[in-house]
């Protein structure tokens, strides 16, 4: 036997029924469009969490956190919540400090023999700018320019080797230096590639040990010293092994010029 609904059930199931899912339906939207409690935005973009801070400029050593918003150090202080930044870096157990400041390295990887690749030697571990002692001469600058310091993370500025060819020709297999034929040291074309390169180059380089610079090397340095002062800039001289006694080259130098591989250890 079939059923039949009475008028009222039809009712309640063609009028009732669709008006209870409107209802629901409408309760779903309702929730879904309540706004949610926003979690208020991190305040800085990283956390240094942790680490032993050494600062010699501010004075402190000290486990501290160091917050950082965009390229600036925003609160330095110990404590700070994690959930203010939006990334954390845990440095339990290790210094943290500026960046160190190395002013003589080699980084004309593949040019000069004693050059080493800047990035992997120098920012990886610390140094985060740098001096180029002399690397490169008026002639081999721009690809130092170019190929190094146009590219790497580490910022590395320059002395200009007196000698052109910079400190390409000496090495292990090839004991032979930059100056030992005068020639190549050309105050006129250092002088024009400091002026066009003011921005990256700090002063003049030159090496005086014997087998670089011969038994000329005090017209070298005055070569050296004619560049240094007709652009205002120091000298660093590399003394050792040289030909003229050390009291007559350093007759020759002025405040502000710096002396390298000057120590000897007994």
């Amino acid at each position: 036997m079939s059923f039949q609904p009475s008028r009222r059930q039809f009712l309640r199931q063609t009028a009732l029924g669709p008006s209870l899912f409107c209802s629901l339906a409408a309760g779903w939207e309702s929730l879904l469009a309540a706004p949610q409690a926003a979690r208020p935005a991190p305040r800085y973009d990283l956390l240094v969490k942790g680490g032993r801070v050494v600062d010699p400029s501010q004075g402190p050593s000290a486990e501290r956190d160091i917050a950082i918003q965009g390229r600036r150090i925003a609160r330095l202080a110990p404590g700070i919540p994690e959930n203010e930044a939006r990334q954390v870096l845990n440095a339990r157990g290790k210094i943290v400090t500026p960046g160190l400041i190395d002013i003589h390295v080699h980084v004309y990887d593949g040019v000069a023999p004693l050059g080493i690749p800047a990035d992997p030697n120098c920012i990886a571990k610390g140094v985060t700018t740098v001096v180029d002692a002399g690397s490169a001469g008026a002639h081999t600058f721009p690809g130092l320019r170019k190929y190094v310091i146009n590219v790497v993370d580490t910022r590395v500025y320059a002395l200009l080797n007196i000698s052109v060819v910079g400190q390409s020709t000496l090495s292990t297999d090839n004991p032979y230096g930059e100056l030992l034929d005068l020639r190549y040291a050309n105050p006129k074309l250092a002088i024009k590639t400091i002026e066009q390169n003011r921005d990256v180059i700090l002063g003049v380089k030159i090496r005086l040990t014997r087998n670089i610079a011969g038994d000329h090397d005090l017209k070298a340095l005055g070569l050296a010293r004619e560049a240094a002062d007709a652009v205002k800039l120091p000298l660093m001289v590399h003394i050792g092994g040289s030909y003229s006694p050390l009291k007559v080259i350093l007759a020759m130098l002025k405040k502000g010029d710096v002396i390298t591989h000057s120590f000897r250890g007994e």
